[in-house]
């Protein structure tokens, strides 16, 4: 995203800049932390650790806080009522040693309120503590302050606010305050009382450190702090082991189900206890079990049908050489039979082709179910085979009203493929089309890019209804049983030119819409083993498309 331009100059740089800086910190963070995000997306385990360890660290965290605090606000409270009680006797004793006084300007009354204020201090036991007392008279400037210990500075610790609440107000006041008292931060309970007295009332202040409770609450709150992380610590470590158990025969259940998958059949997953867990694994043996002996069975199946299909095709072979002979020798004769006996000659000539081509058809077929197929590839022109093709296909087309418009490039078109399966793909496509055309144009066309061919062949006729797609490559098939063939088909060509297609590691696709036609897309790799992405041809023709846009 751009700076606006009306920003200033430097500040678009420093945009920029800042912009570029944050470019390479994100792209810093997602390396670094990648086998994190990949960790938290593979493990249930890492997951249900990470949030029972977030969930419980919120909880024992805010527990720990209101415990905590709760701790310190008792202790606050108990050294207030404590000092406040320790006041309210001091201000009695120091109303009595004042009371001989009834003038503020009596000679006697500062060393009175100097003994008073030593007095309150000896008899609190607590100078080693911290304790500070102070009389003050605010109302009465001549009277100097008193404080003790004297070098305690208690600027900071008696506030103007405590002074007006105490000397203004004659009110009993406290604060918290916090000062330096001997090189060190010390937290005080400030309390400020009026003194009774004969001509008005002076200001007692009794100040005690909170270090003690201070040091109570920081007990507790490391105790709370380290019983929580030890809380949190055994909770996930709880938390981890129990996923553990269930989250093991999970794996152990995807391993044994990815060897399934890979064909090991005879894996199993090992059955301990009787518990759920227990029973998942049972069950899952179980059903591995049956899906074995399915596919075994279903294996056995295919291999006795594709067996039976070989050996009838190579058993029909003797008789079908030997009939051969004899209708060949009988159609060369058929000038010398009544018409009628050289029309059945003529028809058993055109059954023996197509009974031949089914036979070959079938062992094709039969070698791609048992795997022999291999691919002869060579670095091949693909022009002229399509050209080939269409040549040999005319004569048909011109017979059922069909014209073929060829569509190929000016140069030569060079990919590493078999040129005999490419010819009998093309082959069975153009001639379904011819077959299928309504007596309308069929369009064949090749591009081609750096990595891939693609031929389409195009017709107009009754086309394809939505699913059937997918069932032409199923082996004899056929959209409208009633309809008569023109080419005397078997019903295994597009089986066997999806097989061709496959092997050529391409692919072999069809579209159509009812009347509207149909196109096939055969898509082969330049080079032998490379792996198709996109073809050079859309599947859906051009001229569909721009009726639909």
């Amino acid at each position: 995203m751009r700076a606006p331009a009306w920003l200033p100059q430097p500040v678009r740089r420093a945009l920029r800049v800042a912009r570029r800086y944050w470019r390479v910190i994100s792209l810093r963070l997602e390396k670094y932390t990648a086998p994190l995000r990949r960790s938290w997306r593979r493990s249930l385990q890492v997951r249900v650790v990470t949030l029972t360890l977030v969930a419980t660290s919120l909880l024992v965290g805010t527990f720990g806080w209101f415990i905590a605090d709760r701790s310190a606000d008792i202790l606050s409270s108990r050294a207030q009522d404590e000092v406040a009680a320790s006041l309210a006797r001091k201000e009695d004793w120091a109303a009595r040693q004042l009371s001989v006084h009834p003038q503020a300007y009596d000679a006697g009354l500062p060393a009175t309120i100097a003994d008073t204020v030593n007095s309150l201090y000896d008899g609190e036991q607590a100078g080693d503590a911290g304790t500070v007392v102070s009389l003050r008279a605010e109302n009465y400037p001549a009277l100097r302050p008193q404080t003790v210990p004297p070098s305690a500075d208690t600027s900071r610790l008696i506030t103007p606010e405590l002074v007006h609440a105490v000397a203004g107000n004659a009110k009993v006041a406290w604060q918290i305050r916090t000062a330096e008292v001997d090189g060190h931060l010390t937290k005080f309970l400030v309390y400020g009382s009026p003194v009774r007295a004969p001509f008005g009332h002076l200001e007692l202040y009794y100040m005690v450190p909170l270090t003690t409770e201070n040091a109570a609450a920081n007990q507790i709150r490391t105790m709370v702090l380290v019983t929580g992380l030890a809380l949190v610590i055994l909770l996930s470590v709880v938390a981890g082991l129990v996923t553990r158990l269930v989250v093991n025969p999970v794996r152990v259940a995807a391993r044994t189900a990815q060897r399934l998958s890979a064909g090991l059949l005879d894996q199993r997953m090992k059955v301990a206890g009787e518990d759920d867990l227990a029973m998942l694994a049972a069950a899952f043996n179980q059903m591995a079990a049956n899906l074995q002996r399915q596919i075994v069975r279903l294996e056995e199946m295919s291999r006795l049908q594709r067996r039976f299909t070989s050996d009838v095709s190579h058993e029909l072979r003797t008789p079908l050489t030997t009939v051969r002979m004899a209708a060949d020798l009988i159609f060369s004769e058929r000038d010398g039979f009544d018409p009628a006996v050289a029309r059945s000659a003529e028809l058993l000539q055109a059954e023996l082709d197509r009974f031949e081509g089914l036979l070959t058809d079938l062992l094709e077929i039969s070698r791609f179910d048992a795997g022999f197929a291999a691919l002869d590839a060579e670095h091949t022109d693909l022009v002229p085979i399509v050209q080939r093709v269409v040549e040999r296909l005319t004569g048909l087309a011109e017979r059922v009203g069909v014209e073929l418009e060829l569509r190929l490039p000016d140069t030569p078109v060079i990919a590493e493929v078999d040129p005999r399966r490419v010819e009998r793909v093309l082959r069975n496509l153009v001639g379904n089309a011819v077959e299928h055309g309504e007596a309308r144009p069929v369009q064949i066309t090749m591009a081609t890019d750096d990595a891939a061919v693609a031929i389409t062949v195009r017709d107009h006729g009754i086309g394809l209804k939505p699913g059937e797609e997918r069932l032409v490559f199923n082996r004899f098939w056929r959209a409208d049983p009633s309809r008569a063939r023109q080419t005397g088909g078997t019903g295994l060509g597009l089986s066997i030119s999806a097989e061709d297609a496959r092997l050529h590691g391409g692919w072999l696709e069809a579209w159509g819409a009812p009347g509207e036609g149909s196109q096939f897309r055969l898509t082969l790799p330049v080079r032998a083993g490379d792996r198709l992405v996109a073809a050079p041809l859309p599947l859906i023709p051009r001229d569909r498309t721009a009726e639909v846009s």
